[in-house]
């Protein structure tokens, strides 16, 4: 490692109660000794709404900072104590984070920020440009090409999330389902197109492992991931633990593009997951290598125990 990459030692969480936030500061709590200080950002409204959670946390060692993500004074005020910021914002807020990296750039203890990526990788190829998901992303990172010199950027682009992927889908199971207790599934495609998909335990020690592993690569894209599978070899894996066949249903490429289109004319808040799951199953999640063996490859979840995770879940 060069002697001038940055070492992260003091860390600050955005959006550490949300769904992949919550995996994230578990793994930095689980590896609390190679920090000097956690700490998380977050809403008054969350902080009371959830205040047995943050008093737990504050028995774990965690800075408990509460303030308005869009308020310039208490962002900076943040700052002050810390070297790194990690944000785990969610879509709905991904915005936010230009404000974030902008009073990042012009404080003078922030040095390393790691934007909320954790998904599909946003410059897959060309056509990533127009895809409507990406939209929100791009510009945060258009923002930090155009804006951002001073710090050390990593995206952690992980791919979709297999405990969400391997699960039931209640309102809308055409873009992909597993149920357990009817031992029913949905296979995109034909069922045997790969994807490479991340726990969300995984997403949380794979960014640790970063955190870990300073580089003077800048920005720094890492493409990490736990496994690759097809539908087809989730299913198989779901009928070998259950010991029981199932009933299988396909929804072609084909369909899931027409179903996809007429979810964003009708403003269905299911559009962003059909396009999601299209392009994984037209291949959007594979490269010619993972990038885990950058961070010292650490150990990640499988298939196996993915599964095994969700039949417990649902029954």
């Amino acid at each position: 490692m060069p002697s001038d990459a940055p070492v992260p030692k003091k860390i600050l969480l955005f959006g550490a109660t949300g769904t992949i936030g919550k995996y994230i500061l578990k793994a930095l709590i689980d590896d609390k000794t190679s920090f000097e200080k956690i700490g998380i950002f977050t809403s008054p409204g969350t902080s009371k709404d959830k205040a047995d959670k943050m008093k737990y946390l504050k028995e774990k060692g965690v800075e408990v900072l509460v303030g308005d993500v869009n308020n310039e004074e208490n962002v900076k005020a943040a700052y002050k104590d810390y070297d790194t910021v990690v944000s785990a914002l969610g879509r709905n807020v991904i915005l936010a984070q230009i404000l974030l990296l902008s009073l990042a750039r012009n404080s003078s203890t922030i040095r390393t920020f790691y934007p909320s990526e954790y998904g599909t990788d946003i410059e897959y190829a060309p056509s990533s440009a127009i895809e409507k998901p990406h939209q929100l992303k791009l510009r945060v990172r258009k923002h930090i090409r155009e804006n951002i010199t001073n710090l050390s950027i990593t995206y952690l682009v992980t791919g979709p999330y297999s405990d969400l992927y391997i699960s039931k889908m209640d309102t809308a199971p055409q873009v992909g389902s597993f149920d357990v207790q009817q031992r029913k599934a949905v296979l995109l495609g034909t069922g045997k197109e790969e994807v490479s998909f991340t726990t969300m335990t995984d997403v949380g020690r794979l960014l640790v492992a970063a955190l870990k592993t300073p580089t003077i690569e800048n920005p720094r894209t890492l493409k990490v991931n736990s496994f690759t599978a097809t539908p087809s070899d989730i299913l198989a894996e779901f009928e070998n633990q259950m010991g029981k066949k199932w009933d299988v249903n396909y929804t072609s490429l084909g369909s899931l593009k027409g179903a996809e289109m007429k979810a964003w004319e009708s403003n269905d808040p299911f559009a962003t997951a059909y396009t999601l799951r299209r392009i994984w199953t037209e291949g959007g999640t594979l490269y010619e290598k993972r990038d885990n063996w950058k961070i010292g490859d650490p150990a990640t979840e499988t298939l196996e125990e993915q599964v095994r995770k969700a039949i417990e879940a649902q029954t």
